[in-house]
């Protein structure tokens, strides 16, 4: 009589882990949303410190390059020579990957979710997300150009090491200067009338009773940075800075 024999049972070992919130929250639209919004909230505050400081050249190069100084030597004597721009630089570095990487997935995911072509030809993405992507280029690119022109020097060889002011004067005395950053400042206009509503709705802020307040605060504020940069270029034009 044969003996019954117990069927064999395999093991299987689970790799796979649940995610966690944060990860789930990371992996996630609402979370690339997020990561778009907080990282745009950080790169608004230092637009509007940056432009603020800006300003300084209508009082004369001995105000501007004071205030250069003084961002050089903040902190004094917790940190060292030129420390907080360099924590400054690491911060906006962070935010601009994070805010460029966001941007890629939410349109990577966007196409994703309509693999199948309109019938008709029509533009698949309104005209506010076609401006947020191409400016995001163009600030992209102006970022790259700002730091070889006023901050290595690269591109400005009439500038002078440690003269702020006397770079500014540089830059914009060229009409490639003029013309480079006055696009990039229209972009970053654009970029803030569309994209501050947008982050506001992602951080929780709207409401149909704030909706009306915000939009024209975006709009607002890009109406000002807009002006504010572009004042400077246009004060060493007409000689008021020189």
């Amino acid at each position: 009589m044969a003996l019954a024999t117990r069927p064999r049972t395999t093991r299987t070992t689970r790799t796979d882990r649940r995610p966690t919130t944060v990860g789930r929250l990371w992996q996630s639209t609402i979370g690339k949303k997020t990561v778009m919004a907080v990282s745009g909230a950080i790169m608004l505050l230092y637009l509007i410190a940056h432009m603020i400081g800006n300003l300084k050249v209508f009082f004369g190069p001995d105000d501007m390059n004071e205030y250069a100084h003084w961002l050089r030597t903040l902190g004094d004597p917790v940190l060292h020579h030129e420390w907080f721009l360099w924590i400054l630089r690491a911060v906006l570095l962070t935010a601009v990957v994070a805010h460029g990487w966001a941007a890629w997935r939410l349109s990577r995911l966007d196409n994703a979710a309509r693999p199948v072509k309109y019938v008709h030809r029509r533009a698949r993405s309104g005209y506010a997300t076609r401006t947020m992507r191409w400016g995001g280029v163009v600030l992209a690119l102006f970022i790259v150009w700002h730091i070889l022109d006023l901050t290595t020097g690269t591109v400005n060889p009439n500038g002078e090491s440690g003269r702020p002011y006397q770079n500014i004067v540089a830059t914009f005395d060229t009409w490639y200067g003029n013309a480079i950053y006055a696009v990039a400042m229209i972009a970053v206009g654009l970029h803030i009338q569309h994209g501050f509503y947008s982050a506001a709705q992602t951080l929780g802020a709207g409401s149909r009773t704030r909706d009306r307040a915000l939009k024209a605060t975006g709009n607002g504020l890009a109406l000002v940075l807009t002006v504010g940069f572009l004042s400077v270029p246009f004060g060493v034009m007409t000689g008021i800075v020189k």
